[in-house]
């Protein structure tokens, strides 16, 4: 919770409103210095005054406790991808890392690999999408050869795997919620 700054949060959805702090301060029946205090970073507001300066901004209380993101660690260069290899599949990592709910990476499977011996499972629901090349996909006890731009949506728990028996390395844009790797 280091990133948090309740005082600039405050101070933001007041100019987001266009409230001077006179003004909010009156709406929250606090005193303008107390609003001037919290603002700056010089006084920690009770619980209940954050309700009530939630409330005469229209905002949720928990939003004043949300952790600041760095937009700049949302962002990841082509050339700075983080990269593992399995056997011989690689996979780059699209999104900064496995935080969250969701994750997504190129996966490159070269010609007679597999992604497994056998079919495998995972909580996670899963769609992939052909970026090059053409693989063999099975899900379950089916199985389908998907070509650059054909995609697919495999569920949490089916049983799956991927298979390149053809000349060219396959790459695979996929997405995974919540990440499991």
């Amino acid at each position: 919770m280091e990133n948090i700054d309740i005082g600039k949060k405050v101070e933001k959805y007041r100019k987001d409103k266009n409230l001077s702090s006179r003004e909010l301060a009156k709406l929250a029946e606090i005193t303008p210095s107390m609003l001037s205090q919290i603002e700056r970073g010089l006084a920690n507001p009770s619980i209940q005054t954050l309700k009530v300066l939630a409330k005469a901004l229209d905002v949720p209380t928990f939003s004043f406790l949300l952790e600041d993101t760095q937009t700049a660690d949302l962002v990841v260069r082509a050339n700075q991808r983080k990269n593992m290899i399995v056997e011989d599949m690689s996979y780059e990592l699209v999104t900064p890392n496995f935080t969250g709910t969701l994750a997504t990476a190129i996966m490159k499977v070269p010609p007679q690999t597999s992604s497994s011996e056998k079919l495998l499972e995972h909580k996670g629901e899963e769609v992939a999408f052909v970026l090059e090349g053409k693989i063999k996909m099975y899900l379950d006890n089916e199985e389908y050869i998907l070509e650059t731009g054909d995609s697919v949506k495999i569920p949490s728990y089916m049983k799956h795997k991927w298979e390149n028996s053809f000349e060219k390395t396959a790459s695979i844009l996929f997405s995974v919620t919540p990440p499991s790797f």
